[in-house]
């Protein structure tokens, strides 16, 4: 590993921050901590934290000296000033003197003496960073460190690759115990330059920021080199079906065999968002005939287990040509992780004296031999961030096995942990949107009603694809919304193409649960003189297209088991015809009973199917152009024409998508028909 400081950058960055009023120390502080975090081998997703110590005026405007260490929810990639929060250090060295303070207790002192008292909360390891002498403290959860410490010697290989230049911690929970014992093992060699923390990371110091930080690249260098040292090979190719079958079928069955009906609402699920990872590494781990053994021992890191669960859903190896024996054993091994994860919560939840509820017990990573693994999360960032998290493992785990054998903090330490309030608090007590965990495909998705749909549909928690014709259209709208949104060419009326970005989007995320077929186009003319060309287009952008959607929606959804959500924009032609709209009118018609079709024919698989039939929506069909023509031959201004209706209002796309939104949430309706035009007694169903 080699340093990534650049004096000229450390330079352009303390000038930034002076402009701020930012002292130089703090300047250097942040941008260390970027370096590091920067670097997925030694940081990942809020993992490790910096600090240091220098003085600051109060708000009495008294010179006091401080700690400036990593906030909570901050990560170190991109963090600034405001994500280190100053903490009086008088007060907390206090703190070692005592022989015990409660994790609840340590968060009050710490933010009872904030400088600012609306800083964020300082790191849980905040005091171990108060109770070490050093200027400037680094700590992460260097990958290469983590093969060396997760082994039955870790103390020896230590010791062996440092040569007195570490200290070596024994694994103590993060908190003022911790703080404590590494306290009392840098006091009996205070020339040790830095930490090693057994089964958890690393921490180094010095007096200034680049020696703190390139003494963490040193050290981090040496673990490399060692695990580079007498490796022998390892994990054995298990005996695999020679073809596992596509990605884009595969996901859908584990979705399924993975989501947990909502016990709180009756057709509801909760539901995981896939991220998909394979490369060589990868696949030598989960396709390993020991698998079993070296995979379910543990994280690599206790930092890891919020988010990833303490082992991985391992499936059989899938056959390509019998996906139905796949989705039977996905399903049960899909049991037997949540028997398992229920059985450990309540031998674990009685030692801690049954005070815990147990969390979501569907696992997070899948190993699937023959192709690779998933993240899972209740969004694509979670899932992304799970997938990170086991990348990190395979490398780990392999590491620790190519020189020993991989051996964690056991299952005592591993449930404390995971159950630690303090851990807890960082995945957040918010409330989840309405769709999270859900995926939601709108066709026309670049256009105004399907911009604006896709808009409400993330709003409320979903994960979206948006399919265009103008597949550049529709990544730009895709970038709008957010990072997770997906921006897909696709031709509604061209099977492969349709078919094509059902797949990608089931490769992306693991499935579809919601469908908003939204696509159209408005031919025009007096029905008796339209020609059969002009017609058949229409038909086939305007009924065959939305056929073609909803197939390749029903054919994952039946994959996955769990329902879903197919919906239509019909159009106000649907029931009242305008004239010369015929060659519009007629297709928008039938995909109005092509609606009920499904809901008749799907009903007992889950799906629902919907429609919304709107009217005079400025959009790409009914354009400025087209506006200002109706309303002139009507004898009208634009403005009485767009809001010719009961209520005297104009309707938006964002009225059309709030509709679509209601139906999606609507699990006990279906084969419904809502009308969005602000009263047409004409274009009434009842």
């Amino acid at each position: 590993m080699k340093s990534a400081w650049v004096e000229r950058d450390a330079q352009v960055t303390v000038a930034h921050y002076a402009k701020a009023g930012i002292a130089p120390d703090l300047a250097l502080r942040v941008y260390t901590t970027r370096l590091l975090g920067r670097d997925p081998k030694l940081v990942l997703h809020g993992g490790g934290n910096t600090s240091v110590k220098m003085r600051l005026r109060d708000l009495n405007g008294d010179d006091t000296e401080v700690l400036c260490v990593k906030g909570s929810g901050w990560d170190m990639g991109n963090i600034e000033p405001a994500g280190l929060p100053a903490v009086r250090l008088e007060n907390l060295r206090k703190l070692r003197m005592r022989d015990a303070l409660s994790d609840e207790d340590m968060v009050k002192v710490q933010r009872a003496n904030l400088i600012d008292p609306t800083s964020p909360n300082p790191s849980v390891e905040t005091l171990l960073h108060t109770f070490l002498p050093h200027t400037f403290i680094d700590h992460t959860h260097s990958t290469a460190v983590l093969g060396i410490v997760d082994q039955p010697n870790s103390r020896d290989l230590c010791e062996e690759i440092y040569n007195g230049r570490m200290g070596f911690v024994r694994y103590v929970m993060p908190g003022f115990g911790l703080a404590k014992e590494a306290g009392e093992v840098f006091d009996k060699n205070p020339k040790v330059e830095g930490l090693i923390l057994d089964k958890h990371g690393i921490f180094t110091f010095g007096d200034d920021a680049r020696q703190a930080y390139e003494r963490m690249i040193d050290m981090v260098t040496l673990a490399e080199e060692r695990l580079r040292k007498n490796r022998k090979s390892v994990f054995v190719t298990a005996q695999l079906p020679q073809s596992a079958g596509a990605l884009s079928e595969i996901a859908p069955i584990l979705r399924g065999a993975v989501a947990l009906p909502d016990a709180k609402i009756e057709g509801a699920w909760k539901r995981l968002v896939f991220d998909f990872r394979t490369s060589d590494a990868i696949r030598n781990f989960v396709d390993g005939a020991d698998v079993q053994r070296y995979a379910r021992v543990g994280v690599i890191t206790p930092d890891h287990t919020i988010r990833t669960k303490n082992w991985p859903m391992i499936v059989p190896a899938p056959d390509g040509g019998k996906l139905a024996d796949f989705k039977q054993a996905a399903k049960i091994a899909a049991g037997e992780f949540i028997d398992h994860y229920k059985a450990y919560f309540a031998r674990n939840n009685d030692r801690a004296g049954g005070t815990k509820t147990m969390l979501d017990p569907a696992p997070r990573v899948i190993l699937v031999p023959g192709l690779g693994l998933f993240g899972l999360g209740r969004s694509k960032k979670a899932a992304k961030v799970a997938a990170d998290l086991a990348e990190a493992a395979v490398e780990g785990i392999t590491d620790a096995e190519a020189i020993g054998r991989f051996s964690p903090i056991g299952e005592e330490d591993m449930f404390d942990m995971e159950y630690w309030s303090l851990e807890q608090a960082k995945l957040g007590g918010a409330k989840e949107p309405p769709l999270a965990g859900q995926i939601a495909v709108i066709t026309g998705g670049a256009g105004a009603i399907g911009f604006a749909t896709a808009k409400a549909f993330a709003a409320a928690g979903a994960e979206v694809a948006l399919l265009d014709l103008d597949g550049d259209a529709a990544q730009d709208k895709a970038k709008a919304i957010d990072g997770a949104a997906l921006g897909l060419p696709c031709d509604v009326t061209d099977d492969a193409s349709v078919r094509a970005a059902f797949d990608m989007i089931a490769e992306t995320f693991g499935g579809v649960d919601i469908v908003v077929s939204n696509a159209g186009g408005a031919w025009q003319g007096r029905i008796g003189e339209v020609n059969d060309e002009t017609l058949r287009k229409s038909f086939e952008l305007n009924f065959f297209s939305h056929q073609r959607v909803a197939q390749n929606a029903v054919r994952i959804m039946l994959a996955q088991g769990t329902g879903g959500c197919l919906l239509f924009n019909t159009s106000k032609q649907a029931i009242n015809p305008g004239p010369n709209f015929g060659p519009y009118g007629l297709p928008k018609a039938a995909t109005l009973f092509l609606a009920r079709q499904y809901a008749l024919d799907y009903g007992a698989d889950g799906i629902r199917a919907n429609a919304v039939n709107a009217d005079r929506i400025r959009s790409g069909l009914l354009n400025e152009e087209m506006i200002a023509s109706r309303a002139q031959a009507r004898g009208l201004s634009e403005k009485d024409y767009m809001s010719g209706n009961l209520l005297q209002r104009e309707v938006t796309a964002d009225d059309v998508a709030q509709a679509f939104l209601h139906q999606a949430l609507a699990l006990k309706t279906t084969a419904d028909v809502t009308t969005v035009d602000g009263g047409n007694i004409a274009a009434a169903l009842r």
